[in-house]
């Protein structure tokens, strides 16, 4: 009986976007190839270009594919200056993220090669965690409003919604993935001393989901404090899980750790259906069409893909992958090399073939 062919959409996104995508597409073809993976890429012209074209954002054709045939996307970065309102970039990345109900966003903030850790007296190994940030409630549903709107009295409101469903299950993912990665700690970050009912939830809930892992240690730290910490001492985190707003920032400086946004990956999943991989990097229009852009966070997230399908051992290799590259200086110019992003991709593809 042949293996279940996995499906995967590709929608390249805007600016660098499109270049790293690429490069991406090129190592899933040659681990489908070199290491008879069952996969078929379905490419999507989603983006800018085809939004100022013809208007289209995220059709309900695509997303009815992408439900009902797909098992991961890849999306390249979104953003376009053309666009200042962001319009296609919102439709398509919500209605990913919100459409499919993907509340579990994975950001490993693992630091692969010594020449990368900024912070002095530290090596690699001090900075390996993994951040669990709710995906689709907090202050990103966009409840809220303004009032008086260009007067002097003009008030702005967002609110911050905080489910106990919601709560829960992105606190037992990061548990569930302690538990079977052997990971010795989770933290729980948020702010319940100034935000005393939406996070006081996520503390309750936290202590009571804990008791049904009682070999996993615990830990809890407001936002302020997580932040001055990370940089002080980043060993002392295994993993993390907090809200969505703070989760958008505490990974990017995160990110600082571990060589940059360029080194970092991320997953929007949930533990059915669909996932969604995405390095976490910007569009970055001012180098696009450049080769200046690192390839890497993307290699990286596609190891998540191959992970999220059932292939744990393709990411490892591509960890090791990007450290090859990382200590033979064959990388862009942010993490220490001279190459093109085609070149890194082309070096990465040629790892991946010899095995």
């Amino acid at each position: 009986m042949s293996a279940t062919v996995h499906k995967i959409a590709v929608i390249p996104g805007d600016g660098i976007g499109t270049e790293v995508v690429a490069e991406g597409v090129k190592v899933l073809e040659a681990l489908r190839d070199a290491r008879g993976r069952p996969l078929e890429l379905l490419h999507f012209d989603l983006g800018a270009d085809r939004y100022l074209r013809d208007g289209t954002t995220f059709p309900a054709a695509v997303r009815d594919t992408i439900r009902d045939e797909c098992s991961a996307v890849l999306l390249g970065a979104m953003g376009d200056p053309r666009v200042p309102g962001m319009e296609h970039a919102r439709d398509i990345i919500f209605g990913l993220r919100f459409g499919f109900d993907l509340y579990c966003n994975i950001r490993p903030v693992a630091c692969l090669h010594d020449s990368l850790m900024p912070l002095k007296g530290r090596t690699a190994k001090d900075c390996d965690m993994v951040v669990f940030r709710e995906n689709t409630e907090g202050v990103y549903v966009g409840m809220g409003g303004q009032f008086k709107r260009g007067t002097p009295d003009e008030v702005a409101i967002n609110e911050d919604l905080n489910t106990r469903k919601g709560v829960e299950r992105i606190i037992r993912a990061a548990f569930d993935y302690a538990r079977r990665h052997g990971r010795r700690k989770v933290h729980v970050v948020d702010k319940s001393n100034a935000m005393r009912h939406a996070h006081e939830l996520w503390g309750r809930v936290f202590r009571e989901v804990a008791t049904d892992y009682p070999e996993l240690e615990t830990g809890h730290q407001y936002v302020d404090a997580f932040c001055f910490n990370l940089i002080r001492d980043p060993a002392q985190f295994d993993v993390v899980v907090t809200c969505n707003l703070f989760g958008d920032i505490v990974t990017d400086l995160g990110a600082s750790l571990q060589g940059g946004l360029g080194m970092a990956a991320s997953a929007n999943v949930r533990p059915d259906g669909v996932g969604m991989f995405e390095p976490v990097h910007g569009s970055a229009p001012d180098i696009a069409g450049q080769g200046k852009a690192n390839p890497l966070a993307t290699v990286l997230t596609v190891g998540m893909l191959m992970t999220h399908l059932g292939h744990a051992d393709d990411e490892a290799l591509l960890i090791e992958c990007v450290r090859t590259a990382i200590d033979r200086r064959v990388c862009t110019a942010d993490v220490g090399g001279d190459r093109s992003t085609r070149e890194v991709g082309d070096f990465i593809v040629e790892l991946v073939r010899r095995g």
